[in-house]
This record gives C-alpha cells, structure tokens and sequence, in this order.
C-alpha cells in the first residue's frame, strides 16, 4: 500500500507537467469563426465556422452561480449575445466584448430595482499571470466573464469576427 501511495504521490508532478505542456491543436489560417456556443455546466465552448464546429475551448467562468441577474454578483450571464469589440489592451492580455446587458437584461434587473452590471468580456489571464496557463481551468476565477489561456486568447482574437452571435447556455 505504501508503494502505491508513493508512486502516486510521484506521478502527480508528472501529470501535472504534461498537462501544461501537451500542445494543443490550432486553428487553421483564413477560419473565420462567426458563433460561438458556450455551456456553462460543462466548461466549453464550441468556436464554429460556417455551420461547423472548428474548435472546443476549455473555459472558467464565473465564481457565481446561475444567470447573471445584477452588478457585482460574480455570475455569466446566459442567453444570447454579440461580440461587440475587440480589446488589444485590456488588463487580461486581450479580450473580446460582449453585448450584455441586453434589452431584457436591463428589463429584468430594472424590475428587481438593481443595476444589470456589464463589462462581460471573453478574455485571457491577467497580465503578468500568463504562467498560469491551463491550470487556470481548474476553478472558476472570473467575475462573470468567460476566460481562455493567453495563446487561446490570441488565436480568438484573430479569428473571431465582431458581430458573432454568442450564445451562453447554463
């Protein structure tokens, strides 16, 4: 028993390094990914490209949990949405906007008597934290935003067209 406790103990450094280091498949140059399906439950999101799935990213989310419902209370929003802007200088590498609050969102939050909040943006580690890599997968971190790795970031920000839908399911 002893053994196996200890070869245990030993292969988790191991596994943990082959994690970080195993490289991941890129997206091909001229893809264009136009949607953009997220599921919360399951950590994902699907980049697709003319009908088809391309690429699935593994994500974090929100420390909250549920739907975004006002400011501050830590959750991604569910529902459907834009990709507004891109950001090369943001405080988390870089990061794509999304369109919320929508017209129901401020609709809801309004009849609760609370701000919707906003700011909901698909982005990277913060700046200076890019180490992290894909541990970052392994907890959700963010204040309701959606969150890659820093070379995910890059290859997002290049293929991903502002005006695509994305959808962010529970």
């Amino acid at each position: 028993m002893k053994k196996l406790f200890l070869l245990l103990l030993l292969s988790l450094p191991c596994s943990a390094t082959i994690y970080y280091y195993l490289p991941e498949e890129k997206l091909e140059s001229g893809v264009v990914i136009d949607k953009l399906v997220v599921s919360k439950k399951h950590h994902t999101m699907q980049a697709f490209s003319n009908g088809r799935v391309v690429k699935v990213y593994s994500i974090a989310i929100g420390k909250g949990h549920g739907d975004k419902q006002q400011e501050g209370d830590r959750c991604t929003p569910e529902g459907i949405y834009q990709i507004i802007n891109k950001n090369p200088n943001s405080g988390y590498h870089k990061n794509l906007g999304i369109s919320y609050p929508n017209k129901k969102d401020r609709e809801q939050a309004k009849k609760r008597g609370v701000p919707p909040g906003g700011d909901v943006k698909i982005h990277a580690l913060k700046n200076g934290r890019g180490y992290i890599g894909k541990f970052h997968r392994w907890r959700d971190w963010t204040n309701g935003c959606i969150a890659v790795t820093n070379e995910e970031m890059d290859e997002l920000y290049e293929h991903v067209q502002i005006g695509s839908p994305i959808i962010i399911n529970p």
